[in-house]
């Protein structure tokens, strides 16, 4: 018989004492209920893969009094992307594109129709369960946590779920708990916490196992400003302390712009644009903008390139295509004005996908 396995006395989050954990012997493992786990990623493999993705749904509809009609909804067509390990990528598009259907392919809940999907090295919707374990998920509308109980205990049987060891789960929750202010919530019951105070304590809750990857929907929704840029700032340290890859799905675009260097699109199931922010601001006709505060007021400035769309008294605004280099504008303005500043804005975020969205479908809508 194997020796009997030393447990704590107390539990690590409620203090309470576990009688008869010390002298517990563990029962023999049985790979049915505890398969193995997944193996690591083949050198060079992407940790998210899909080629060809594609799902589509079989809705049944009414048409008379007995009669049914059935009709194929494709959510998602020929969507194909790689994300390395590491990455925080913006997966972004209306309501209806696709977005969600994709998350949830990539975390096992749905089953692809055709294509491959493979996260962490493994089929999400074969291995659901082992991947479990390696990833983490925030759905803004929908909770993870235990609506009565409170949040502390919530967070205990996580810890038992996930089979996370004490001190390691210790470490995880005193971080979340400080980095995202959670300590005066921990005894407060999940139903009375507001919208705002419960995503930051989802957002814990999924990181508590130390996930691989982070899938996030909407995880400032309800946020007041202070509490987005708590969330914005520890996410960020996350992904550039611990290298836990972020698929970031919002319609909070300031959430893309302060955290995402690569964005990728959908649009009625397809991906229209993948690629740098940068690029994404230059696409469509985007225009950056040009601030130039003069020595005194001055009629309109007349440059090649770009044109005044706003005079103020001596500060002067000019708009100019997101493609082209700032510095030949500028160099021009200095040689012929009495410049005292300037500076550059980039093109709002919005209005390109905005541009974006009404290119692709036309002026008829379609």
């Amino acid at each position: 018989m194997s020796e009997p396995t030393s447990r704590p006395a107390t539990d690590p989050i409620t203090g309470r004492p576990a009688p008869g954990d010390a002298a517990r012997v563990p029962a023999p493992a049985d790979p049915r209920r505890h398969p193995a786990a997944p193996p690591p990623p083949a050198a060079g493999e992407p940790l998210i893969l899909a080629e060809g993705l594609r799902k589509v749904f079989t809705v049944r509809r009414r048409a008379g009094l007995v009669r049914r009609t059935r009709t194929e909804v494709r959510a998602v067509e020929d969507v194909g992307f790689r994300v390395a390990r590491g990455e925080m990528v913006g997966y972004i598009g209306p309501n209806g594109a696709g977005k969600s259907t994709t998350i949830k392919m990539l975390t096992g809940i749905l089953t692809p129709t055709a294509g491959t999907l493979r996260v962490a090295g493994v089929e999400p919707a074969r291995h659901r369960t082992r991947l479990a374990r390696r990833i983490g998920v925030v759905f803004g509308q929908r909770t993870t946590l235990w609506w009565d109980l409170p949040l502390r205990d919530s967070y205990a049987l996580a810890r038992r779920i996930y089979r996370v060891e004490p001190a390691r789960f210790r470490r995880n929750l005193d971080r979340c708990v400080e980095l995202l202010g959670l300590a005066e919530l921990l005894p407060v019951p999940v139903r009375q916490l507001s919208l705002g105070q419960r995503m930051r304590a989802d957002i814990a809750a999924a990181l508590l196992h130390d996930p691989e990857v982070l899938y996030l929907d909407e995880p400032t929704i309800g946020l007041d400003v202070v509490s987005k840029a708590t969330v914005r700032s520890f996410l960020r340290e996350l992904n550039e302390e611990q290298g836990t890859t972020v698929l970031l799905t919002t319609h909070d675009l300031g959430d893309i712009e302060q955290l995402c260097r690569r964005v990728i699109v959908i649009d009625h199931g397809r991906i229209v644009h993948d690629g740098d922010l940068s690029r994404l601001h230059g696409a469509e006709g985007g225009e950056r903008t040009l601030v130039v505060d003069l020595e005194r007021e001055l009629p309109p400035i007349d440059v090649p390139g770009a044109r005044t769309v706003r005079v103020e008294g001596p500060r002067q605004w000019l708009a100019f295509p997101a493609t082209e280099r700032a510095a030949p504008l500028v160099a021009a303005i200095a040689r012929d004005h009495p410049l005292l500043d300037l500076s550059i804005r980039e093109p709002d975020i919005e209005q390109v996908i905005a541009r974006m969205y009404a290119a692709r479908r036309g002026p008829g809508g379609h």
